[in-house]
């Protein structure tokens, strides 16, 4: 059965970049980006709805469904890139005349927060990378796994067990709601325009090189999972390394869903590195 209209996956419709987008906004304040991971039935509202009340306690938190994903307008072209991606979540700001926004991405979100904020440093407050893709690295089967996705119940709760360390975290509800998302009449389509093998590529598509990455001259937070059987480790212990003015938070016993697994202990450690930037921008403005 097909998503009906009343889903709360559904949030609110803009157009950004010229694209018909699916929207969730809460909260006020300064704000954040959230930018999903690129699993199979992904949306917005499936990927962050545990930290999404959390966050909207202190700042505007913004949640589209990126270009391609969940309840936005898929390009008839079906052609897909990091810039094309990019282009979106700046269109996203310019709708809602947002100048400058702390950003969250998840994997491949997190590919897509470090590009934007290399071509576009003056819209980036502070970074947030959980279990980011941006450097190249030999694809893992777990990733081959999930973006070669076929659909069927069976195989999307096999992938949810190789996403999560703890699979009691991520129940067949959760499975049920990818599922439907997964089937929804273009959707397969769509998702395997995205990542046609070779596979590889597109996590080569997604990094950003060395020399741009260190260069940037904002606060970034780097997040994983130990046991990330999706992204590994690795990826983000180099971005640690990189990124100047970088910390590295690695929760054990975690998978690749730290903001699922984890989702007190996530909104908070991101809550407190967003709120050191609330502070600093409250003195200047007293200065």
């Amino acid at each position: 059965m097909a998503q009906s209209l009343s889903s709360p996956e559904i949030g609110r419709e803009i157009v950004a970049a010229g694209y018909r987008t699916n929207l969730h906004d809460q909260g006020e304040g300064a704000p954040v980006l959230l930018i999903h991971g690129s699993g199979p039935g992904v949306t917005a509202w499936a990927n962050w709805r545990g930290i999404i009340p959390q966050l909207a306690q202190h700042r505007l938190v913004i949640a589209p469904d990126m270009l391609g994903f969940g309840y936005s307008e898929r390009p008839t072209d079906q052609q897909y890139s990091q810039q094309r991606w990019v282009e979106h979540a700046i269109g996203v700001l310019d709708t809602l005349g947002i100048q400058q926004a702390d950003i969250v991405g998840n994997s491949f979100g997190g590919g897509l927060a470090l590009a934007l904020a290399i071509r576009h440093p003056e819209r980036v407050r502070r970074l947030v990378l959980m279990g980011s893709v941006g450097v190249s690295f030999p694809i893992t089967a777990g990733l081959e796994m999930a973006w070669g996705y076929t659909p069927s119940l069976a195989n999307m709760r096999q992938l949810l067990d190789v996403f999560a360390y703890d699979r009691n975290l991520v129940n067949d509800e959760l499975a049920e709601l990818r599922y439907q998302a997964s089937i929804r009449p273009g959707f397969q389509e769509s998702f395997s325009a995205m990542f046609p093998p070779p596979r590889q590529n597109g996590v080569d598509d997604l990094a950003s090189s060395e020399a741009d990455i260190r260069a940037l001259p904002h606060e970034a937070l780097v997040i994983h999972g130990r046991e990330d059987q999706i992204i590994p480790l690795e990826a983000s212990l180099t971005l640690a390394q990189w990124l100047p003015r970088s910390q590295l938070h690695v929760f054990g016993q975690c998978g690749h869903w730290t903001q699922i697994e984890h989702a007190g202990r996530f909104a908070r450690l991101v809550e407190d590195f967003l709120a050191e930037a609330d502070a600093a921008d409250q003195q200047q403005n007293r200065a």
